[in-house]
C-alpha cells in the first residue's frame, strides 16, 4: 500500500453479505468523522458527528442529502485507541440490501473510498496496534471453527505466539552480541567468547527452534482438522466404522469386498477438536483397474495423514501374529511420525475362547470395538484425543501458519550451521552470517522485516471489511 492510500478513509461492511438482521459498516481514517458529519444526523436533524466523544454510541439518521435511508447506531473510536489505530466510526444499519448498498454509495459520494481485503487489518499493523503474526491471527481466528482451532487462534492474537518470537530474538541477540565481542578483540588473537557458553546458549535456542517446527504438523492438523486414515483388508468394517463415528449413513457399507473403491471423507469435532475422517479402499491385491486405482489413493491418504487407524477383525486378528504386526507398523517409513491405532472389529461375535487367544500382554494397546453395534466407540475417540491433546506444548504455542513454518525451517538450518561453525572453530565473523540469517526470518515472521509483496499476499486473502 502506498503512503497516500494510507492516509485516505475507507469504508466496507464488516459482516458477511447477504439480509440480516443489521448490518455493520466500518470507516476508518483521519476524515472518518469529516465523512460521516455529511451523512449522519441527530433525530432533530442536526449535524453532530463532530462532537462525538470517545468510545460512545449513537442514535442517527442516515441521510442521502435530504433523503432518510435508514436509522442506524454509530459507534465512534478514537485513534490511537481503535482497531486500525485511526478514528473509526462503525455503522450498524438495517441489513437490507438496498440498505446496505446505498450506505456504501452515499459514504463514497461523501469522501471515503471503498477498502481493499483486510486493509483496515493492515492498517492496525502498520500503526502498531499488532505485529504481523497476531494480524495473520485475525484471519485465522475468523476461519476456526473448533474449539482447538479457535484456543490457537485467540493465543495467537494475544501475543503467546510473538512472546516466544521475542523469546527466543533475544538469545539470538545475546548469541550476536558474545560473537560481536570476540570480532572486536580479533585483531588481538583473543578468543573473548568462551565456546562452551556460545554452544550452551545454542543448546537452548536449538531446541526451541525445532519444537516450534516439529509442532506444524499438528498444529495444522489443529488448525484444519486432523487428517485420520482408517485402512485395512477389505470388508473388515472400516466404512460401518466411519459410518459409527460420523453417526450417519455416509459410506456404503456391503458384504462384498472391495465395495469402498474410492476415499471417502468427513469431518466431525470430538470434545473441541475437528477430525477429519478418511475411508479408504481395501488393501488387498486385485486384477481390478479400479480398484486398484482406489487402493493407490488409500496409501496417499495413509501419507498425509496424521493419526492411522489400522482396522483387523476377529477373523483376521485369530491367523496372524498381531505382535510382529505392532512391530511391523513401528518401522514401517509410510507411518513415521504418525500416531497408529489398532483396532480389533466385530468384537459383538467375540467368545471368551478367542478372547483368550487374542489377548495378550504384548498387544494390550490395541482397542476392541464393534463398529456395528458401536461399541467402544467412546474408547477410540478418547484415545485421538488424548493422542492429540498430549501433542499440545505446554505454552499452547504451535505453529499452524505455513508461511511460519518456512521461516523456521531456514531459521533451524541456519542454527544448525552455527553449531558446525562452532564444532569446526570457525571464526566469529562467520558464524555471525547464519545469526542475522536467523533474525532475519524471525523478523519476517513478526513483520520487523516486511515488502509489499509479502504485505499484500497476507492481506489479500481477508476477506473485505476486516
Amino acid at each position: 500500500m502506498t503512503a497516500t492510500r494510507n492516509t485516505e478513509t475507507i469504508c466496507a461492511i464488516s459482516t458477511p453479505q447477504g439480509v440480516g438482521g443489521i448490518a455493520v459498516v466500518r470507516i476508518s481514517g483521519r476524515d472518518a468523522k469529516t465523512v460521516c458529519n455529511k451523512v449522519l444526523l441527530s433525530p432533530k436533524g442536526s449535524r453532530v458527528v463532530e462532537s462525538f466523544a470517545p468510545n460512545t454510541a449513537h442514535f442517527c439518521c442516515f441521510c442521502d442529502g435530504d433523503k432518510l435511508i435508514d436509522e442506524v447506531v454509530a459507534t465512534y473510536f478514537e485513534n490511537p485507541r481503535s482497531y486500525t489505530g485511526e478514528d473509526c466510526i462503525e455503522i450498524s444499519c438495517h441489513g437490507s440490501l438496498y440498505v446496505q448498498q446505498k450506505v456504501m454509495e452515499t459514504l463514497v459520494a461523501a469522501g471515503a473510498r471503498l477498502a481493499e481485503p483486510g486493509e483496515f487489518t493492515l492498517r492496525g499493523f502498520l500503526n502498531g496496534k499488532f505485529d504481523l503474526s497476531q494480524a495473520e491471527a485475525v484471519a485465522d481466528l475468523i476461519d476456526s471453527n473448533s474449539e482447538a482451532s479457535h484456543g490457537l487462534a485467540i493465543h495467537q492474537l494475544r501475543g503467546g505466539f510473538s512472546k516466544s518470537i521475542a523469546n527466543l530474538r533475544e538469545k539470538f541477540v545475546n548469541l550476536a552480541s558474545l560473537m560481536e565481542l570476540e570480532l572486536d578483540f580479533s585483531d588481538e588473537d583473543v578468543e573473548f567468547a568462551d565456546r562452551s557458553d556460545l554452544m550452551n546458549l545454542l543448546n537452548e535456542i536449538e531446541t526451541q527452534v525445532a519444537s516450534l517446527t516439529n509442532s506444524f504438523r499438528l498444529g495444522n492438523a489443529v488448525k484444519n482438522g486432523v487428517p485420520v486414515a482408517i485402512v485395512g483388508k477389505p470388508n473388515v468394517g472400516k466404512s460401518t466404522l466411519l459410518n459409527a463415528l460420523l453417526n450417519e449413513d455416509r459410506a456404503i457399507v456391503s458384504d462384498i469386498p472391495g465395495t469402498t473403491r474410492d476415499t471417502i471423507e468427513d469431518a466431525i469435532t470430538i470434545d473441541g477438536i475437528t477430525f477429519r475422517f478418511i475411508d479408504t479402499a481395501g488393501i488387498r491385491q486385485s486384477d481390478n483397474e479400479i480398484e486398484n486405482y482406489g487402493i493407490e489413493r488409500t496409501y496417499k491418504a495413509i501419507e498425509k495423514a496424521a493419526i492411522v487407524i489400522r482396522v483387523v477383525d476377529i477373523q483376521e486378528a485369530l491367523t496372524i501374529d498381531l505382535k510382529e504386526m505392532m512391530e511391523s507398523e513401528k518401522t514401517d517409513e509410510s507411518l513415521q511420525d504418525k500416531h497408529f491405532v489398532l483396532v480389533i472389529n466385530k468384537s459383538d461375535i467375540l467368545t471368551d475362547e478367542s478372547s483368550n487367544k487374542i489377548v495378550d500382554e504384548s498387544i494390550k494397546d490395541c482397542i476392541f470395538i464393534s463398529a456395528k453395534e458401536k461399541k467402544n466407540i467412546e474408547v477410540l475417540t478418547r484415545n485421538l484425543v488424548d493422542h492429540v491433546k498430549a501433542g499440545r506444548q505446554i505454552d499452547n504455542t504451535l505453529l499452524t501458519n505455513a508461511r511460519h513454518y518456512e521461516a523456521f525451517l531456514h531459521i533451524l538450518e541456519a542454527v544448525k550451521a552455527v553449531r558446525t561453525g562452532i564444532d569446526s572453530s570457525l571464526p566469529g565473523d562467520l558464524l555471525m552470517v547464519d545469526v542475522r540469517q536467523s533474525l532475519y526470518y524471525l523478523g519476517l515472521i513478526t513483520g520487523q522485516v516486511t515488502s509489499d509483496e509479502l504485505l499484500g499476499n497476507i492481506f489479500g486473502r481477508f476477506c473485505i471489511g476486516k
